[in-house]
């Protein structure tokens, strides 16, 4: 199988180099954001039933992402979802952190599996046989699936946190410096859900 068997869509050539056994696909979403958790999702699809379409969440819409997480769940032999939170993310860093989000969205997956394959240019420092494969939500399709999960998880904790502290565009932004969120930093100060060690919140704290 070639690895863009779906002329530019992701495919199962990267899980097939590993079986048999069960091959998870992980990766994340929220790296970037001024507040907020970094999220994280590990997906366990099965071969014969994969839902149609599956690529990098950044390349879907919402709506389309919507009806592939419910697709995703229902279908895939399993799933876990890990995060660290703003505290952590603090104190460790975000790379740190992303990395103990992965680990647990791994742990969280109600099947043991033989190897597991993350998105970017390292893993974890884990138990577990893994892979790296850069830009890997475009090129394998567990690893797409786990971006649709992270992304859609974390989505609705930014829309739900954006109830409580409504002056900083979470709902569309989700965290992001966006124009209206940087605004709001300076009129509103900062909450407890941005993460203080990235420069433009660090600068306020620091005022």
């Amino acid at each position: 199988m070639g690895r863009w068997a779906y002329h530019g869509m992701p495919d199962f050539a990267h899980e097939l180099l590993h079986h048999p056994g069960l091959v998870a696909g992980v990766d994340e979403a929220g790296r970037g954001p001024l507040a907020g958790p970094v999220v994280a999702a590990a997906v366990i699809l099965r071969r014969e039933d994969c839902p149609e379409g599956l690529n990098d969440s950044k390349q879907l819409s919402a709506a389309r992402r919507a009806v592939l997480e419910v697709e995703i769940k229902a279908r895939a032999v399993c799933f876990g979802i890990g995060m660290a939170s703003v505290e952590e993310i603090d104190e460790i860093n975000i790379l740190w952190a992303t990395m103990l989000a992965m680990t647990r969205a791994v742990d969280a997956l109600a099947h043991d599996c033989a190897h597991v394959l993350v998105d970017g240019n390292r893993c974890p420092k884990w138990r577990y046989a893994s892979t790296a494969i850069v830009e890997g939500d475009a090129k394998c399709l567990s690893i797409a699936a786990a971006s649709i999960l992270a992304k859609e998880e974390r989505d609705r904790m930014m829309i739900a946190a954006a109830r409580e502290h409504p002056h900083y565009g979470w709902e569309s932004n989700k965290g992001y410096g966006s124009a209206k969120h940087l605004a709001a930093l300076r009129e509103h100060g900062v909450t407890p859900l941005h993460r203080r060690r990235f420069a433009p919140v660090a600068q306020l704290v620091l005022i």
